[in-house]
């Protein structure tokens, strides 16, 4: 198990889970930023000068799961990570990574007020020259308050909140642990399957509004947009898996196997092993069934009809393509075959 520690810059993060190893039997620290520290180390500097902070970096964030995965592995117990993660996205793609190798997550929010922030900012002390180390540090956690405030919503709504404000921080670790031990700490559910072993076949089902928007949806548990959908699992056709994804998550029944639209080999790139991503035709849905559809709380955070020149900001490049060309297969009527998002000659 994992006790996330979440927080912007000052909230106690690091202190507090220094004292909380010491009240949770079998627990070890793990603090992320040592992940950053060696990759500031090993990558290029031109690589680096391209990113303002170290978790930009899709190495880190990759890191940080298998990392954590090892260190359970050899140890066992109970990880308490510091680590301070505002971006929605970057929580869901480690969260969800971690989901993925059965590894469950409570996550809990430290939250003084902005008040208590500014003043331990303004008094924190850093090692190394105060006139050259301070100053930028202080600045740095001044920076991310504005960021901090904007996440506030999804953090509330997803971690166990404790206000330290006026808490040591003995304190605040006997409530983590407390938490903890009583099963109210939450538990970050994301639902997500085993990460693959080999290349995988997914099938999608693509959904339109009266305008023919598309439908897409916003999974917790990765970066980016997708399709209604889901991987095949053994011994499955593939427009049946379509349609038992798309009941499972949102709710909508279809009543015969919808029309293929692309078949798209997506070739393997590290860590990823690729494989067959097919896409069919779910048709136009009608306001009323439009009103009915839900989301499964844990794995998807929002639905919601797009233009084409939208699905192009909302979905990762190779995605994109993918839609592009089952939106002109559509218009012919007639399935294409791609390789990587591309038709072949």
């Amino acid at each position: 198990m994992i006790v996330w520690i979440n927080g912007t810059f000052s909230a106690g993060k690091t202190s507090t889970a220094r004292e909380l190893t010491g009240l949770l039997p079998d627990s070890t620290l793990y603090d992320p930023e040592l992940i950053g520290d060696a990759l500031r180390a090993l990558l290029p500097r031109k690589r680096l000068a391209e990113v303002t902070d170290y978790q930009d970096l899709p190495s880190w964030r990759r890191l940080v799961v298998d990392a954590a995965a090892a260190l359970l592995a050899e140890v066992g117990g109970v990880l308490v990570v510091p680590m301070t993660l505002l971006r929605q996205e970057y929580r869901d793609e480690i969260f969800g990574g971690l989901a993925a190798r059965r590894i469950p997550v409570r996550h809990v929010l430290l939250a003084p007020a902005e008040t208590i922030l500014r003043e331990r900012i303004a008094t924190r002390r850093e090692p190394g020259p105060p006139e050259l180390v301070d100053v930028h540090v202080r600045q740095w956690a001044y920076d991310h308050l504005p960021v901090y405030r904007q996440a506030l919503g999804w953090l509330t709504a997803d971690a166990h909140v404790i206000d330290n404000g006026h808490l040591t921080v003995r304190e605040t670790a006997q409530r983590i642990a407390e938490a903890v031990r009583t099963d109210t700490a939450t538990v970050c559910d994301i639902v997500q399957t085993p990460e693959p072993t080999r290349e995988t076949v997914a099938s999608g089902v693509l959904f339109f509004d009266a305008e023919d928007r598309v439908l897409l949806v916003d999974p917790t548990y990765k970066p980016g947009w997708e399709f209604p959908g889901g991987v095949v699992e053994p011994g499955e056709a593939p427009a049946r898996a379509g349609v038992r994804e798309v009941e499972e998550e949102l709710g909508l029944t279809l009543d015969r196997a919808p029309d293929l639209l692309v078949v798209d080999w997506e070739p393997p790139r590290a860590p990823a092993y690729g494989g067959l991503r097919l896409l069919f035709d779910g048709g136009r849905l009608d306001p009323t069934l439009i009103a009915r559809l839900r989301l499964p709380g844990p794995e998807l955070r929002a639905w919601r009809f797009v233009t084409e020149p939208e699905a192009a900001e909302l979905l990762p490049p190779q995605r994109y393509e993918r839609l592009r060309w089952a939106l002109r297969a559509r218009e012919r009527g007639r399935p294409l075959y791609l390789e990587a998002g591309r038709p072949t000659p």
